[in-house]
């Protein structure tokens, strides 16, 4: 495996869901076509959440397992030929793996939560019906440390207090456990945001304190054993905005480890991670069915690679190539591959820069090209690169041909993970790179109303067309969904569905 890291540049499905007060039982997530009118279900499956109208964390009470998004996606999805879209219901409560929370109040009141919709009203949700069990749990122990030990919550008029914000991340990666056991015995990575500059600022004798209390309340000695580790995240800025640049381990594991479409992925608190880790996992083994073996993948907004790394592995890809504007997301990378199979023979490479600059630098040279943007959607850049590929692929192979046409700050990095310490060393870039344009594109969109303006636009001009669409329950409770949508190069392919129908009929007649 050659490891290189660069720097710079249809009829309605029967659901399997019960509407209680008490913990909600498992359903079972089924992917299937969805009719064009929408027919009742046979249960409801019902929020019940004490915080609900309150807490803007979630939109709708009933029917988690039908958003009424979905209607206009089988539309929108037919207009352009596709009528097999597909609906994942996935995890309905309890869901949430990853939460952001705002601290308020007072320290014999603390108030941790969500904000009130339009406001800077912090609502208490203790009781969240979307947030894994185990965060819930975290919850109420940092409240009790916060009393007890007189910490201070934020004020945000004065710019006072000590704890801001708090992050839980669930990890249910444990492998001494059953998997089916894994899920529910997941364990909570805390790291509390404080209001100072760095870790030896006036109070952190009390952040000090605080994770102490946790760790002995919550860590692995503790009878609860519900906490991962402990971080810290400095953070005075008056605006809004939950981290600072400055993180301090504390407590408990540094690493931080999931496993998701086929691999262990390690993920910092710095950087992104999807709330709904089941959910996510889903999608990934639907995507990696679009990709052919041995393709030259490039991954767009790429944050650690996940989604590259996880090709990589299961699809043996020729090379992947991850881009990626934040650099933070580089240690995670790093760590990711050391624990990817040995057989793995990709060429890899992360870059950090950005996908909406230069984009055919990145296009050039791969047979897929999976696109992951945040909910604004495509830049206007890349969205044109895309449209135009066919005519500009002369002009970017013939630049590639010329000397030194790799800019200074794209110079490749030679990433040894094999090895008992990593070492980096300076290489010029592989010769005799396949030069091609991608056929294929993998669309995975969190914001629908900008993948819809995006769709039509790639659309457009018919250099690419539609041919697959799923989607995904990834925040039940709201109006969002995550979309899969596959798009091929070159006019659309006639369906064969009638001319088999003909030629059964044909066959009859003899």
């Amino acid at each position: 495996m050659t490891l290189r890291l660069f720097t710079a540049p249809p009829s309605f499905p029967r659901f399997t869901c019960h509407a209680t007060t008490l913990p909600p039982p498992p359903q079972f997530s089924t992917a299937t076509p969805l009719s064009s009118t929408p027919q009742p279900a046979p249960l409801t499956c019902a929020l019940h959440c004490p915080h609900f109208q309150s807490c803007s964390g979630c939109t709708h009470e009933h029917n988690l397992h039908r958003p009424v998004i979905l209607e206009d996606a089988t539309n929108f999805f037919r207009k352009y030929g596709v009528t097999d879209f597909t609906f994942d219901t996935c995890k309905l409560w309890g869901w949430r793996c990853r939460a952001k929370l705002a601290v308020r109040g007072s320290s014999t009141n603390p108030l941790i939560g969500l904000y009130e919709e339009g406001t800077h009203n912090v609502i208490d949700i203790p009781e969240c019906k979307a947030h894994h069990p185990n965060i819930n749990a975290a919850v109420e122990l940092l409240r009790q440390g916060i009393t007890e030990l007189d910490v201070k919550p934020f004020l945000e008029d004065e710019g006072t207090g000590d704890l801001r914000y708090v992050q839980m991340a669930v990890t249910t990666h444990n492998t001494s456990l059953p998997a089916a056991q894994r899920y529910m015995n997941g364990k909570v990575q805390v790291t509390l945001v404080w209001n100072s500059r760095k870790e030896n600022s006036p109070g952190s004798d009390k952040l000090n304190a605080l994770a102490n209390f946790l760790w002995k309340n919550g860590g692995p000695r503790s009878k609860l054993h519900l906490i991962h580790s402990v971080w810290a995240n400095f953070q005075t800025s008056d605006k809004n905005i939950i981290f600072g640049n400055r993180w301090r381990h504390l407590l408990g594991e540094r690493d931080f480890w999931e496993h998701v479409g086929g691999i262990d992925v390690s993920l910092a608190p710095s950087s992104f991670g999807q709330a709904n880790t089941r959910a996510f996992d889903i999608l990934l083994q639907k995507l990696q069915k679009y990709v052919p073996y041995e393709s030259s993948v490039t991954d767009l907004y790429a944050g650690a690679g996940v989604i590259g790394l996880s090709l990589a592995a299961t699809r043996k890809c020729r090379s992947i190539k991850c881009i990626e504007i934040n650099k933070e997301s580089k240690v995670s990378f790093e760590k990711t591959i050391e624990r990817l199979p040995s057989t793995i023979e990709s060429s890899i490479t992360w870059h950090h820069a950005d996908a909406s600059k230069d984009p055919f630098l990145w296009l050039a040279g791969s047979d897929v090209v999976v696109i992951d943007p945040p909910r604004k959607g495509l830049d206007a850049s890349l969205i044109d690169a895309l449209k135009n590929i066919s005519s500009l692929e002369r002009k970017v192979l013939s630049s590639l041909e010329r000397p030194n046409s790799v800019q200074e700050e794209k110079r490749p990095w030679v990433l040894r993970a094999k090895e008992s310490s990593v070492q980096i060393a300076s290489k010029s870039p592989e010769a005799n790179i396949p030069q091609s344009a991608p056929q294929t594109l993998i669309y995975i969109s969190c914001g629908w109303e900008s993948f819809k303006e995006d769709c039509k636009s790639l659309l457009s001009n018919k250099v690419w067309y539609l041919e697959k669409a799923h989607a995904f329950n990834f925040f039940p409770g709201t109006q969002s969904i995550e979309v899969l949508a596959v798009f091929k190069r070159g006019p659309q392919k006639k369906k064969s569905g009638k001319k088999k129908k003909k030629h059964l009929q044909r066959a009859s007649r003899h």
